[in-house]
């Protein structure tokens, strides 16, 4: 079997995409996708997206990360699909497609960068002073700590894998460092699951991130930036604050660009 397939990365979180408007692509096929995204005996990659056909949008996306499982929705892997589908003659200046949490739009932006409007926020768990939980389209801790740069992601985010609470359907973790309150700027670190490891960027980790640090410093409602230094560059995330519970109108920001096509027979 041929698969020819496409790289786009986002921030350093990259992305296996086909084509898969035939839907020949055995997406059940847990062992295939890993060895798909395996880094030393396949492509290499943090996930694998689908793009299909749909009746009410442009496309539909599917995704799985690279354990070779159906995850929740990718931010990045959204941003990243959107372009491959600009680059494929099947979106223009805007698109609208569907994934696992809903419809969302994409909006084209100076070349390179993709703009993707997220699912509104409706609820922020507090957990203690530090700690966070919501959905961004998927489950995230964001914990606020000192020197990101120094913090032990992995391990603690495995760890938090094998808690009551979490152990067996998982949750991602941020590690949050606010460089300036004021003009909203902060350093992330994010484990997620199914990948198992830190990733150099996260899509609804900044998302979850931005929302959290809103709620945790008791910001005003009206729209909002932030900025966010991921370890593979920069995103910003936009949003409206309607109150401490309810965040609208959220858009991820940043570059999502094409690597490579190639052909894998496996």
């Amino acid at each position: 079997m041929r698969i020819k397939f496409s790289k786009y990365q986002a921030t350093g979180n990259d992305f296996i995409i086909i084509d898969d408007r035939e839907n020949e692509f055995p997406k059940d096929n847990i062992n295939l996708i890993k060895k798909l995204c395996d880094r030393r005996f396949g492509i290499g990659s943090d996930g694998l997206l689908l793009l299909q056909k749909s009746i009410d949008s442009d496309f539909k996306m599917w995704y799985a990360n690279s354990d070779g499982r159906q995850s929740s929705m990718c931010g990045n892997g959204g941003r990243c699909i959107a372009a491959f589908a600009k680059k494929n003659g099947l979106a223009e200046s805007i698109t609208k497609f569907e994934a696992i949490d809903g419809i969302h739009e994409a909006k084209f932006i100076n070349g390179k960068n993709v703009e993707l409007k997220m699912c509104d926020i409706e609820e922020v768990s507090q957990i203690n002073n530090s700690i966070f939980e919501t959905n961004s389209g998927s489950p995230h801790l964001v914990w606020f700590v000192n020197e990101t740069d120094k913090y032990p992601v992995i391990e603690t985010g495995r760890n938090i894998q094998s808690m009551p609470e979490y152990k067996g359907k998982g949750i991602n973790v941020n590690f949050i460092e606010e460089q300036s309150v004021d003009s909203f700027a902060i350093n992330i670190r994010t484990y997620e699951r199914g990948v198992e490891d830190e990733t150099l960027s996260c899509g609804t980790g900044a998302t979850a991130a931005s929302i959290c640090l809103l709620k945790k410093n008791n910001i005003p409602n009206g729209n909002h930036v932030i900025k966010l230094q991921t370890m593979g560059g920069e995103l910003q995330v936009k949003c409206e604050k309607k109150s401490d519970k309810s965040f609208q109108n959220i858009w991820l920001c940043g570059a999502a660009e094409f690597v490579f096509d190639g052909e894998i027979e496996v």
